[in-house]
């Protein structure tokens, strides 16, 4: 049982490169969802799903701290997921991801 705690405890630093993600959304009425991912430790992720009748243009903005924003443009087709996903060149800290659809 020792053995089996100490190599858990040797595992946690391994798996412990979580990292909070704020999402400010402007949806302008479309039916859009979204799930974040803190993928790795410099990369983070969004899914967006749309459940409205229309297809949606959408705009991710990704932040980092000091590093330049990255905006990752996506169509989303009706009843239909897109990944949008991003890396940066240094690890996260905390991520912020600014979301603005509209129907197309």
């Amino acid at each position: 049982m020792k053995s089996f705690c100490a190599l858990l405890l040797t595992l946690l630093p391994l798996t412990a490169f979580a990292y909070p993600i704020e999402v400010e959304k402007h949806l302008a009425g479309t039916d859009i969802s979204y799930t974040t991912y803190d993928t790795a430790g410099d990369m983070g992720s969004i899914d967006l799903r749309n459940d409205g009748p229309q297809a949606a243009e959408c705009k991710v903005v990704f932040r980092n701290g000091p590093e330049a924003p990255r905006t990752r443009k996506v169509r989303v087709e009706p009843g239909k997921t897109a990944s949008v996903l991003q890396r940066f060149n240094r690890d996260i800290l905390k991520l912020r991801l600014t979301v603005t659809c509209t129907s197309a």
